[in-house]
């Protein structure tokens, strides 16, 4: 239904889109996630031709959005566009915001448009509110009357630019609500949305932009679970990481300490994980206390609150973690206790150690 071929957009020296090529069959359902500034929202104007490519091509139907022949007007009205803001006209009421485009622009009379109106109205729960003004409206509710609006244009394509994100938290589900019962109607729609939980259980497919590009695509399962790429992971799980290179025995252990609670304590941490992982930072720099080119990299995932350690060690392949310790070696049971999980690998030379730190419930009892 609508196929995008090469598209490019630039705002003077600034990138925005780059080389985008996508398809989006009738009655799919397409979320779009990724950072912000990553050219979303860009994307779904230039499909509704509110932003106008660089470059690229851009299909509805086999038909060419871009060229000169073509009577855009008549193939934006296929296209229905909800945006973060509301835009409803505030000196109309919420029946004459969803008459006024089907009355001027399609040519219905008016009873049929607010015939039509009531029962869009009715199918986003808000017949009551036909006669009030938008400003007697909560945000849910304009975006809801928003949609209705979109809605009574009798568009094939509805085109989602962050729908929730100017509502309070409290308004989000009676939107998503909405948008799911459009999506059992078979509605073709693209979604941009930071809502992830909401990406994953509505959509056929599932594109992560980076950068301007479509850097990973696939179905939900595939991106929220498995994603196949260093970005997309660190997105999904929203990983955060604090990095060290040690190049000299003569480092300050105190400072590194520092960045350390710092970093759990911006994440939120709470402080006997914080405690564990300064403890465990400090056995293992004494462990490898002889080495002077070790990067290390500590990273939380806010999805499922893990803290991971990676030591990459240069060198000759070390056996660092013996599988059965003996009395002398407290230091490495205590490496051992704090962890629930470990991982040596040997390659060009380094060494790299991957320990992933006990961040549900007590943590281990230490005895003197």
């Amino acid at each position: 239904m609508i196929s995008i071929r090469n598209l490019s957009k630039q705002y003077g020296n600034l990138v925005v889109l780059k080389d985008v090529t996508i398809d989006i069959n009738k009655g799919e359902i397409i979320s779009v996630i990724g950072p912000s500034g990553t050219g979303k929202s860009t994307l779904l104007r230039c499909i509704n031709l509110l932003e106008i490519p660089d470059d690229g091509q851009i299909f509805i139907d086999g038909i060419p959005l871009l060229s000169k022949r073509t009577n855009v007007p008549k193939i934006r009205q296929r296209m229905g566009m909800v945006f973060q803001s509301f835009n409803l006209y505030d000196h109309l009421n919420v029946l004459e915001n969803l008459c006024l485009g089907p009355v001027k622009l399609l040519r219905k009379t008016k009873m049929q448009a607010e015939a039509r109106a009531y029962e869009l109205l009715q199918l986003v729960g808000l017949t009551e509110k036909a006669y009030s003004l938008p400003e007697e409206l909560s945000g849910g509710q304009k975006q809801r009357v928003g949609i209705a609006r979109c809605m009574s244009m009798d568009p094939e394509i509805l085109l989602f630019d962050e729908p929730t994100s100017a509502l309070d938290p409290t308004m989000v589900s009676e939107v998503l609500a909405v948008i799911r019962r459009l999506s059992r109607e078979g509605m073709t729609m693209m979604i941009v949305t930071h809502e992830m939980e909401f990406a994953r259980s509505i959509s056929n497919r599932v594109l992560y932009m980076d950068e301007g590009s479509i850097y990973e695509e696939g179905p939900p399962e595939q991106i929220f679970e498995h994603p196949q790429r260093g970005k997309t992971k660190a997105f999904i799980h929203r990983i955060r990481s604090l990095d060290f290179h040690i190049t000299s025995p003569s480092y300050d252990i105190y400072a590194i300490q520092a960045k350390i609670s710092t970093f759990c304590e911006k994440h939120l941490v709470p402080p006997k994980v914080s405690h564990y992982t300064q403890l465990l930072a400090e056995e293992m720099l004494l462990l490898i206390s002889d080495h002077s080119d070790v990067k290390i990299s500590l990273s939380y995932s806010e999805r499922d609150h893990s803290l991971r350690f990676v030591f990459d060690i240069a060198g000759s392949e070390m056996d660092l973690l013996k599988e059965e310790p003996g009395d002398e070696d407290i230091g490495l049971k205590l490496i051992l206790a704090m962890c629930s999980r470990t991982e040596q690998t040997y390659q060009d030379n380094r060494n790299r150690l991957t320990l992933v730190i006990k961040s549900a419930g007590p943590g281990p009892e230490v005895r003197q």
